[in-house]
């Protein structure tokens, strides 16, 4: 049974007093030793750089949605697997500065590029920055090991943002080239297509058939009222004379004298009075004159015995209008048929133009596809161009050294200081230690309670350790003999740290 914890400092201190030769012998030794591991702990120098994520210019802003600057993510992480690639490491492993007697064999030179890995360490430092440190037992190896390593590193970050962006331009002409091929040989089948089909789009074609059925129908209602207008005008001729008889009446006499007057005042305008037809005009009418009298002077209820035949004006005016309608009919008749015969190639240009509608949409919409694609690259082209000078002119997120790296002049890590703190710390400590692990595991029972627990009946008597006087001086000669050494100990303890701090070991 283990002992009860409220009695474990009580026996530990027994034990110790108990044992007090074991007790300063592990206090000498575990002390020493932590000293004598100070003396040969290596001691480790570390330089770092500090680097500043510059992503705060004023370019940014300034060509903002015209480029786009090269994203460095998670930088403390994508700085360390720069840094930890083999070309990169190469590169300073073979740094005649850094290491100008190393052999060139090749496991001379993976050996160096294992110890710059397993010295190289990447920290962030707030948002803005992060530091490249390399430890290392050298302080010139750490100094320009880290020095070179930030240098290196700025470099390729540079390198690595122009490929990019020299790549990212270069796929995307290739791209723009490619569709711009495409797009023409599209352009070109669309072309060949319509050159070779030239009834038009299926919208043109239904306009084109409403035109002519529009027509059709308005010639077929005009052919209807002109056949009416000819039946009624051929029925009006069968009632009317071709011929009429006009008689020499006073005023038939009157209207020629009339016109000879009309006709002879025009002719004074322009002539004088001796002019022939002007003479001859006035003859006429001083007959018709003398006629006109005779003819006043018969009874009017007899008629006149001498008369002409003439055309009835209105039997010429209607056969005239007869004519006139039946030639219409002939041409609107003629246009019917022309009508209905453009009909019918437009419906044979309409079956054409259905036959060819699905090739039509397949080449317009592959030539839609191609010019959209076409020029969503042109505009990525020139995005990718001004980016890809960004980052030649160092724009954009970079990269700056903000603090080179310093010579190391004390050391990182445990110092011998410390080593020396704590041997006598543990050296106290150790024997201690040992009693109350070795109490945990011993089965003797050491006190009331455990006997108690153990056996489930109460203890009456508890008989105390008693010694004789010998035993007591004894052990007062023990334990000042112990102090002794241990003062001597402590002192030249002391001693060794003193001179080991003041370099004289």
């Amino acid at each position: 049974m283990a002992l009860p914890l409220s009695q474990l400092p009580q026996e530990i201190i027994r034990e110790v007093r108990g044992r007090k030769g074991l007790a300063f012998l592990a206090f000498v030794i575990v002390s020493f030793a932590v000293l004598g591991a100070g003396f040969v702990w290596p001691y480790k120098y570390q330089s770092d750089t500090i680097i500043f994520v510059d992503d705060r210019n004023i370019i940014a802003p300034l060509m903002e949605g015209r480029a786009v600057a090269t994203e460095i993510n998670d930088r403390t992480s994508a700085a360390k697997e720069l840094l930890m690639s083999r070309s990169l490491i190469e590169k300073v492993a073979l740094d005649p500065e850094i290491y100008p007697d190393a052999p060139s064999d090749p496991a001379a030179l993976e050996y160096r590029i294992a110890n710059i890995r397993s010295g190289l360490s990447v920290r962030p430092r707030g948002d803005s920055y992060f530091s490249i440190g390399f430890s290392s037992t050298s302080q010139m190896e750490a100094f320009r090991v880290a020095q070179k390593l930030g240098q290196v590193f700025i470099e390729e970050t540079k390198d690595r943002k122009r490929a990019e962006s020299r790549n990212a331009y270069d796929f995307i002409d290739k791209q723009v080239k490619s569709y711009e091929q495409q797009l023409a040989q599209a352009e070109n089948r669309l072309k060949e297509f319509l050159s070779e089909n030239t009834d038009g789009t299926e919208q043109e074609a239904n306009a084109r058939m409403a035109q002519l059925r529009n027509q059709l129908e308005l010639a077929e209602l005009e052919k209807k009222e002109l056949e009416t207008r000819a039946a009624s005008l051929q029925s009006q001729l069968g009632g009317i004379r071709p011929t009429i008889t006009q008689g020499r009446t006073e005023d038939t006499y009157r209207e020629r004298i009339r016109i000879l007057e009309e006709r002879l005042d025009s002719l004074r305008l322009q002539y004088h009075d001796t002019y022939p037809d002007i003479v001859i005009l006035r003859e006429q009418l001083a007959e018709l004159r003398k006629q006109r009298d005779q003819a006043a002077e018969r009874p009017t209820d007899v008629s006149s015995l001498e008369g002409e035949e003439a055309v009835n004006p209105l039997y010429q005016e209607l056969r005239a209008n007869l004519s006139t309608t039946r030639a219409d009919m002939a041409t609107v008749e003629t246009r019917i048929e022309s009508l209905s015969r453009l009909l019918e190639q437009q419906a044979r240009r309409m079956e054409r133009i259905q036959a060819n509608k699905a090739q039509y949409s397949e080449l317009t919409r592959d030539m839609e596809v191609n010019r959209e694609i076409y020029d969503d690259l042109l505009k990525r082209r020139e995005k990718a161009r001004v980016s890809m000078h960004l980052d030649i002119e160092g724009q954009g997120l970079n990269y700056r050294i903000n603090e080179t790296a310093q010579f190391p002049r004390t050391p990182s890590g445990p110092q011998f200081s410390m080593f020396a703190a704590a041997g006598l710390f543990l050296g106290l400590a150790a024997p201690f230690g040992a009693v109350a692990g070795l109490l945990q595991v011993d089965p003797r029972i050491r006190a009331r309670k455990q006997l108690e627990e153990d056996i489930g009946l109460p203890v009456l008597v508890e008989i105390p350790e008693v010694r004789t006087p010998y035993e007591k001086r004894r052990d007062r000669k023990v334990t000042l003999l112990i102090g002794i050494f241990a003062v001597l100990t402590v002192t030249v303890y002391v001693t060794i740290v003193v001179l080991a701090q003041m370099g004289v070991i």
